[in-house]
């Protein structure tokens, strides 16, 4: 019997069409150098410019420290570049064992898990506990590395509406069979507010679900101490059992720790598949993200830099009347609406010299696309100042387009 399978190729070339036809294609800019929060960064053309740098996630300006590029540095001079091995097998060094304790003793848990990267360490915690016939039940803002862990792990999926805890707790109710887990980012990385971890611990005890809290854009940047979210909600181990750190946002590194409960931590090390296949990081790396801890916990001055940063960006950003949403963390996500208005006004800011990325479905929902301002320790206040006022400016820049074009 002759086949009729569809031809790869022609089904990529159509939903590339499609992309475009929606303004979503995405296209990597490549970096030069960084010089703080300033990037050199090449064109299409060959050209280069300097651009300053309000997308990324170094909150707390520690990507470019010198003590943390030193300890890379020492690190790899002395132990080598790679790990040469999983860590159940060789690859488990000195380093990654100082970094989980360190990790474990900043936020007052028993135990703490080294992984390669954020989304590795969610598909670990999914899918070492559950499985066919559990439920994960979820914010429907979830990063997209908690969605996608659930659907390979094979248990039962549930969406809740944004920071709605009655809304999980009716998911819940309608999955009473088997093992429940309730998942949740502590800050949400697309809308820059706080889940309501006090309010979801309480459906999680009368669930009888074990909570877990991807914490990669808290850790470092709330609560006492920097310890995220988890601790601002004043939550014990037994309230939420596991969170995530990630090393590449606050921390300015690269990796994800699992800490929390001891027996939950030796399961996953023993048995999760994204741990226990896989090379464990440079042992320089760890090393690296070693030394940035020691700084966030012994430098409160950055967090409180960066909260001052937050409040200026806001009021002078309210004064000139641009459309913030509510957040008080360094990701302050200003709306745009459709996505022609946001790569406008990203292209405009990147011609006045500012870094700010054009964020499109489907990474928000249709119909929500934004510019995702992030703030860093790192950034001054004339820096703040001028993006407000390139914002501005870009902001009135489409409205007289659109007037313009108005039949």
């Amino acid at each position: 019997m002759a086949l009729d399978r569809p031809d790869l190729r022609a089904r990529t070339r159509a939903e590339r069409e499609a992309r475009t036809q929606l303004q979503a294609r995405r296209v990597r800019r490549t970096v030069l150098r960084r010089d703080g929060m300033r990037s050199e960064v090449a064109g299409n053309d060959g050209s280069t410019r300097w651009l300053l740098n309000f997308c990324g996630n170094d909150y707390l300006g520690l990507a470019s420290h010198f003590q943390v590029s030193g300890a890379l540095q020492d690190a790899a001079a002395l132990h080598g570049v790679g790990s040469g091995g999983s860590h159940l097998v060789s690859g488990h060094h000195a380093l990654h064992d100082a970094l989980e304790r360190e990790i474990a003793d900043w936020l007052q848990l028993p135990a703490a898990l080294l992984f390669g990267s954020g989304f590795a360490a969610n598909l670990a915690v999914v899918q070492g506990l559950l499985g066919e016939g559990d439920a994960c039940v979820q914010d429907r803002l979830n990063h997209a590395s908690l969605i996608d862990a659930a659907r390979l792990a094979g248990c039962r999926l549930r969406r809740y509406p944004h920071v709605d805890a009655q809304g999980a707790l009716r998911q819940l109710r309608t999955l009473p069979e088997g093992a429940a887990m309730l998942a949740t980012d502590g800050v949400f990385s697309m809308d820059g507010d706080i889940a309501p971890l006090r309010e979801l611990a309480i459906v999680a005890r009368v669930q009888q679900a074990l909570l877990y809290v991807d914490d990669a854009h808290g850790i470092g940047v709330v609560g006492p101490d920097g310890r995220g979210s988890v601790a601002e909600a004043r939550l014990d181990v037994e309230a939420a059992p596991l969170q995530l750190v990630t090393l590449g946002k606050a921390l300015g590194g690269c990796g994800a720790v699992l800490a929390g409960d001891a027996d939950l931590i030796g399961h996953l090390a023993e048995t999760a598949r994204p741990y226990v296949y896989t090379t464990a990081l440079p042992p320089a790396v760890a090393g690296a993200a070693l030394a940035a801890v020691r700084i966030a916990r012994q430098e409160h001055w950055r967090r409180e830099r960066l909260s001052a940063l937050v409040q200026r960006f806001r009021a002078r950003a309210l004064r000139l009347g641009l459309d913030l949403m509510p957040s008080q963390t360094p990701i302050q996500p200003l709306r745009c609406g459709d996505n022609a208005t946001a790569l406008a006004m990203s292209a405009t800011l990147d011609a006045a010299g500012f870094w700010v990325a054009a964020i499109r479905p489907p990474t928000v929902p249709d119909g929500q696309a934004r510019l995702r301002v992030t703030l860093s320790a790192a950034h001054g206040d004339a820096d703040v100042d001028a993006l407000v006022d390139a914002l501005a400016t870009a902001r009135d820049a489409c409205v007289d387009a659109a007037r313009r074009t108005r039949p």
